[in-house]
């Protein structure tokens, strides 16, 4: 373990820390531009956060300390998971052998868990509503996922995700493959149901759609400040993942100099903005669809993760 690898792996932290708003308020332009608004800016995320961490906290009477634990234990978690995944680098960095890509998938769903037990909490109406709806949408989602991670462990006969960053790197046969492809088409739309995106969801606070926002409506203040930057970061590392080691797993630092991990930055900066201008298109180009038919796309993707399964078996 050399010095210049640590600093690397605490690079590749910050860097999700810092970045994660700037995604958030690129593809809140992005949705602005495309419904021809002009929109508050890329950096108004920041300035959310900023204002919220010098809040005062408002704690409901019924709240136990579960209330306040949740906030912190769900920033943990996303502090955790870019430790795993190459962020920076194509190989791994010190800490990156304590879990897989199933590893890190159980440390995201660990911090919408607790976001889910905070809504239930403090007995609220909208904190019930929007747990219930998170638990619905997770019951199909998280088996997919699970599906998913095992269509790629399969075609890199490996759950690491710098074997399977190589892999793609290196090999055009595997990357234009059916498999890939179907585990491609099913991830994103795990995407978009994992980042809010699906048109059952509604990330305003006025709406009955609201799943992520009934959940948190008890919060307030720095607490409020530490859920919503977990939330940006858990869509930074989900975007990570897609881009670096499934579709675009090229551009990462090789020799780890400092010059290659800034490049990397700029790199994957570029490479989220093309994904979220996708992720926007599509989510604005669907109709609005009624809450009990959330489990269609999410069957689609799991489909298609299946199928992923019987091609590489196949091959």
């Amino acid at each position: 373990m050399s010095a210049r690898d640590v600093l690397l792996q605490i690079a590749q932290v910050v860097t999700v820390m810092s970045l994660a708003p700037l995604i958030q308020g690129v593809i809140a332009q992005f949705e602005e531009r495309i419904q021809r608004g002009r929109g508050p800016g890329v950096l108004q995320p920041y300035r959310d956060l900023w204002k919220l961490f010098h809040k005062g906290v408002v704690v409901p009477q019924t709240a136990s300390w579960l209330f306040w634990a949740a906030p912190v234990i769900a920033f943990t978690a996303m502090l955790t998971v870019p430790l795993l995944i190459p962020v920076l680098t194509n190989y791994p960095l010190p800490l990156s052998d304590m879990g897989d890509i199933l590893g890190g998938g159980l440390i995201l769903t660990l911090g919408s868990f607790v976001l889910v037990l905070a809504g239930l909490d403090t007995s609220s109406a909208y904190g019930g509503i929007g747990s219930s709806r998170a638990v619905m949408v997770a019951i199909l989602a998280e088996p997919t996922l699970i599906v998913v991670f095992v269509g790629i462990t399969l075609l890199a006969k490996a759950m690491l995700p710098f074997v399977v960053n190589h892999l793609l790197v290196e090999n055009w046969a595997a990357y234009w493959s059916p498999a890939h492809l179907f585990v491609v088409a099913a991830f994103f739309i795990l995407l978009l149901v994992e980042t809010d995106r699906m048109p059952i969801h509604s990330s305003s606070s006025f709406e009955i759609y609201m799943i992520e926002e009934a959940r948190i409506l008890e919060y307030s203040g720095p607490l409020l400040g530490l859920i919503r930057w977990a939330s940006m970061m858990k869509q930074f590392i989900l975007y990570t993942i897609f881009c670096n080691v499934l579709v675009l797993p090229w551009g990462l630092s090789v020799e780890g100099t400092g010059l290659g991990a800034l490049g990397a930055a700029g790199g994957l900066v570029i490479k989220f903005i093309l994904v979220a201008g996708v992720v926007v298109t599509v989510e604005t180009a669907q109709s609005r669809l009624r809450f009990y038919r959330y489990q269609e796309p999410l069957a689609a993707s799991f489909l298609l993760a299946v199928l992923s399964i019987i091609s590489t078996q196949m091959s």
